[in-house]
């Protein structure tokens, strides 16, 4: 009998093909706004652009919803429970689908008014509504291909994941030139998107029925597809706390975003390119995170206190290894980083001087995440939340406004090591003093 592998060797194999599939997430927007860019113009950029603020608010509601099931399916996973799987997956389907198909017939009505809404200049209110009732009204396709990946990963699967979305980025980034070339226009993303996740989710079904996945969309899921008032309330009372917490970090991105548009158009620039750097540091954390939430509910749902503990330090050890290692790299060659998104010396200089000041901040917010993911896997979501927002709301925002006022544009990014060393503080000691001395209890 071989003996059990360390428990880093799980981790990692769990968190490598995570952190892939978001890479890969990243890697389609990406490219889809490139040749946008370059094949149709600026003005069909922007006009695509314009639709992000809604986006992100529909993606943090799913994002939400994919976190409180993949809690429940994970320690469903870990007690044995399979049946309880389906019946997790198919409310969260349900209400997934029910939401999506509401946003895209009302969306897909009212896009020009919601474009008005938005302040979209005049010469490009045509393309963007255009743009906006395709994303809008192909939303289910989206919806359904988020949530299925998220739950697949919730039994400890994120190899399946990985290779959906290697498919649906493939498709994606072959067909957007060639509708782009066929005269479609602005709404060539969206249509690739659409196709390449409906093919997707095609050939992912199969693929779970071969498998005989406990996932599979066969009849027994199929029955609970279904609102299920009990298992969505769970679900909710994970999830929401987690998409409400996106929304308030994106609205105080948007404040320091206004402080810093304050000190010129070289501060903005800077302000982009840093952003996109420390992106990848936080997109990191944000990995290891997700990792102890999904791997920490299963061992909840197997009563195994022990391995949480263990899942818990493996997490803050990844951290300080992968995100404590990338920060340094970074460090090492700021300015090869940071050329790759700007060219301009005067503001290769500022956004160099602005990266050495905030850039850190990334290890204590990676350690923060941990704890508040240990404590998601088992559905304690509410509190980690709002002792984020305090900070975000109480330390963050006026340390910004303050510190601009007095030592002018570091100051704006001081606030971030400044909040993110808060939020340490603050989820650690919730997590040792409070949540760490409570009997933990399965969810389902």
């Amino acid at each position: 009998m071989s003996a059990p592998k360390p428990l880093w060797q799980s981790f990692l194999r769990f968190l490598a093909p995570l952190m892939l599939s978001n890479a890969l997430q990243s890697l389609f927007g990406t490219v889809s706004n490139v040749y946008v860019g370059h094949m149709i113009g600026v003005d069909a950029l922007a006009a695509a652009s314009i639709f992000f603020p809604v986006f992100f608010f529909l993606f943090a509601f799913v994002m939400g919803l994919s976190t409180g099931a993949t809690v429940l399916i994970g320690q469903a996973f870990g007690a044995g429970k399979l049946d309880r799987i389906k019946i997790v997956a198919g409310a969260t389907l349900a209400v997934g689908l029910l939401l999506s198909i509401s946003v895209g017939l009302v969306g897909g009505l009212f896009s020009r008014q919601l474009m008005i809404a938005l302040a979209t200049p005049a010469d490009i209110l045509k393309p963007a509504s255009r743009y906006a009732r395709i994303m809008l009204l192909t939303m289910p396709f989206g919806f359904t291909f988020l949530l299925m990946t998220a739950m697949i990963r919730g039994v400890g699967d994120a190899v399946t994941p990985l290779l959906a979305l290697a498919l649906s980025t493939a498709i994606g980034l072959i067909l957007t030139p060639m509708l782009i070339h066929g005269a479609v226009g602005i709404t060539s993303p969206a249509w690739a998107a659409a196709i390449s996740n409906a093919l997707t989710l095609i050939a992912l079904a199969a693929y779970l029925l071969r498998r005989k996945h406990v996932l599979a969309p066969d009849a027994a899921l199929l029955r609970h597809v279904r609102i299920n008032r009990a298992v969505i309330g769970q679900i909710l009372g994970i999830g929401l706390p987690s998409a409400v917490g996106m929304v308030v970090m994106a609205i105080a991105e948007l404040v320091l975003l206004g402080l810093v548009n304050g000190f010129g158009s070289h501060a903005t620039a800077a302000y982009g390119a840093v952003n996109q750097v420390m992106g990848y540091t936080q997109f990191t954390a944000m990995s290891i995170s997700i990792a102890v939430s999904i791997l920490g509910a299963q061992a909840i749902g197997g009563g195994d206190r022990t391995r949480l503990d263990g899942i818990v330090r493996t997490g803050l050890a990844f951290n300080l290894v992968l995100t404590g290692g990338l920060v340094t790299l970074i460090y090492l060659a700021p300015r090869a980083v940071l050329g790759i998104f700007i060219t301009d010396g005067a503001v290769l200089d500022l956004a160099q001087g602005l990266l050495f000041v905030a850039l850190w901040s990334s290890v204590p917010f990676g350690l923060a995440t941990t704890f508040s993911g240990a404590m998601r896997a088992a559905g304690v979501a509410l509190t980690p939340m709002l002792l984020s927002i305090s900070a975000i709301v109480a330390i963050e925002l006026p340390s910004a406004v303050i510190l601009s006022r007095t030592i002018g544009l570091a100051g704006v990014w001081a606030a971030y090591p400044i909040v993110f060393c808060a939020m340490f503080v603050l989820q650690i000691g919730y997590y040792l003093l409070v949540w760490r001395k409570r009997a933990i209890r399965r969810l389902v």
